[in-house]
């Protein structure tokens, strides 16, 4: 086996740790604080219901979603769809999710610029993502013979690690979005307001983590692919 590719499974593997750990922590405080009611008694749908009507969006439905935090905007069908652990719990990380996907409604509704270069990127990025880890292992095994097809592989990964980098700010945006308005509505408590946080800081993390990995992979390609040249 090559000694690039042993390189390479080396430092997905320690990557994928690191996902690991970061994803583990999520479920571990989303746990928490999903056994923390609100004073309020609003379940998420509620919450994202007033949220909506506050930034006076109509044509945005809030629907029950299915699975573990598969809680998500989208813009195409102006839909927010929240989990089974979201829709109908009256707890803090219920709160947190349904007022965060909104965020992303909201930036929706205000053009927000760096949410419409992401949802541009999404057609490139879904032929990309489906192809780059197939690229990866031929442009490994055949470093010596094909050089050429490394370089493929780096503008596959390049659209994907730049989608991760966009998201980014997307992501912590709709979360600022969320939590200014628990707060400015008087949904939140004090302490209530720091579970929610807490809890919308580690989800981002889960997109940081995703972003570095990207990155990371990215720079040790193009490195690669110098060093051949």
């Amino acid at each position: 086996m090559p000694a690039e590719y042993m390189m390479y499974m080396v430092l997905a593997g320690l990557l994928s740790l690191v996902g690991w750990a970061v994803q583990s922590r999520l479920k571990s405080v989303f746990d928490q604080y999903s056994r923390v009611g609100m004073r309020s008694g609003l379940t998420g749908a509620e919450v994202a219901e007033r949220m909506l009507r506050h930034y006076n969006i109509r044509d945005v439905k809030i629907v029950p979603g299915k699975g573990y935090l598969t809680d998500h905007y989208n813009p195409m069908t102006k839909t927010v769809s929240l989990s089974e652990a979201v829709y109908s719990s009256r707890s803090i990380a219920a709160a947190a999710v349904a007022a965060h996907e909104c965020g992303h409604a909201v930036q929706h509704a205000t053009t927000y610029p760096m949410l419409q270069l992401r949802s541009r990127l999404v057609p490139v990025v879904q032929v990309a993502s489906g192809l780059q880890q197939y690229l990866l292992m031929a442009a490994l095994l055949f470093m010596g013979t094909f050089p050429e097809l490394l370089l493929i592989t780096i503008i596959a990964f390049g659209a994907t690690t730049l989608f991760s980098l966009i998201t980014l700010p997307v992501e912590f945006d709709a979360s600022k979005r969320a939590l200014v308005w628990l707060d400015r509505a008087g949904i939140t408590s004090a302490d209530e307001y720091r579970g929610a946080k807490k809890a919308l800081w580690w989800a981002a993390m889960t997109y940081v983590a995703a972003a570095l990995a990207s990155l990371v992979m990215l720079l040790y390609l193009v490195l690669r692919y110098m060093q051949s040249r």
